[in-house]
């Protein structure tokens, strides 16, 4: 169950200092793999700190620290979920609480942090950029995946993401107090093969199957192959984009 947000802070693109953020007490093992592909050439870091988004207070005290350090930051890729497979009428209010404390409001509070570090060490500047991670899942129905709760929370990020790029945009808060211009977009991935994906599998007998045959690639993705979106929203190669949500499914939703 990620609870993941990584933080980028830098002069130059691509990002000189990148902070990814979890509720694991250590970072799993990837994380120390990408630190060792990082070349001297490049002089950029990857650091790792523990935060549990559903916590406001940590998660301001964190990436404001981040930003205090560095006296900027650039760019934030907010990725918190949790996913449950049940029927709608056996939910608890509990349970839909939880996975909302994660998927929505911890996305959220995650934003807001970010925002507060930007205005405070960025003023007049326009370039701060975030990427939400929403879902299709947001968009469609998964045929064959009983999530509601899972699906309304990812619905409910693609509505964030415009909100928030109406009031961050430099238009938006010069109408406030003259400070902002951060680029607000969404990127909506198709079925990847995550572990948390993984134990769909094992819970629903041939659902990898199904999913296969109904993407017109015929196959899942995996999280390499967003790499590229994110640095790109990230990145001045977007920056005429914002409120937008990119949807990079294999072709999943458009038949």
């Amino acid at each position: 169950m990620a609870r993941l947000s990584m933080l980028t802070s830098s002069r130059v693109f691509p990002p000189k200092t990148v902070y990814c953020l979890d509720r694991l007490e250590q970072p799993v093992a990837d994380f120390y793999d990408a630190c060792t592909r990082i070349p001297d050439a490049f002089g950029g870091s990857l650091s790792y700190a523990r935060v549990d988004v559903r916590d406001a207070r940590s998660l301001d005290r964190v990436v404001g620290a981040i930003a205090d350090k560095h006296q900027r930051l650039d760019g934030v890729i907010a990725a918190a979920g949790v996913q449950q497979l049940k029927s709608a009428v056996d939910y608890t209010i509990e349970e839909v609480r939880d996975m909302m404390d994660v998927n929505y409001s911890g996305v959220f509070m995650t934003c807001a942090s970010a925002a507060r570090a930007m205005f405070k060490w960025n003023p007049g500047r326009r370039d701060g950029a975030m990427v939400i991670i929403a879902s299709m899942s947001g968009s469609v129905a998964n045929k064959g995946l009983i999530c509601p709760v899972y699906n309304s929370s990812k619905a409910a990020l693609l509505q964030l993401t415009r909100n928030l790029a109406m009031e961050w945009s430099a238009k938006g808060k010069e109408n406030a107090n003259g400070l902002g211009g951060i680029r607000v977009n969404s990127l909506s991935p198709g079925h990847i093969l995550t572990p948390m994906v993984k134990r769909n599998f094992e819970e629903v007998p041939g659902l990898r199957e199904k999913w296969e045959r109904e993407n017109m690639m015929g196959r899942l993705s995996t999280p390499e192959e967003f790499k590229g979106a994110g640095l790109f929203l990230l990145s001045k190669a977007s920056s005429f984009m914002t409120g937008s949500n990119l949807i990079i499914d294999g072709g999943h939703t458009a038949w």
